[in-house]
């Protein structure tokens, strides 16, 4: 895990908002480097909400800030990927950011047909 120059429970919030933010929208702007965290850990939530149970709501839920994000996760985006093993998210570079030239990045998810076109041509 990257430190991104901040402290342990600052880091944790803010990977939690910027999780429960990419959920919710579908899509964020940020840095190359938090793109990639917040992709695992959006992943992680993902498998979760395919799990299905109450033990993986709870521990869903525990990490995403917002219920109803939680309860979207579990009845709209998981079933969405139900025959898909990972790579739910995307990390796309856009360039240096202006003023301090930090690389850019969007975070999305990726389209269901999209992800299911990957795994039939494997």
């Amino acid at each position: 895990m990257r430190k991104l120059g901040r402290t342990t429970a600052q880091r944790k919030a803010m990977l939690r908002g910027m999780v429960t933010l990419l959920l919710e929208c579908g899509k964020i702007e940020t840095t190359y480097t938090r793109a990639q965290e917040v992709a695992a850990k959006a992943e992680e939530m993902i498998t979760l909400g395919k799990k299905g149970d109450l033990a993986a709501y709870r521990a869903a839920l525990a990490y995403i800030t917002k219920e109803d994000v939680a309860k979207k996760v579990f009845s709209v985006i998981a079933p969405s990927y139900a025959g898909v093993n990972g790579g739910y998210t995307q990390v796309l570079k856009m360039g240096p950011r202006r003023g301090d030239g930090a690389e850019k990045a969007i975070v999305k998810l990726v389209a269901v047909k999209a992800a299911e076109e990957t795994v039939e041509e494997k």
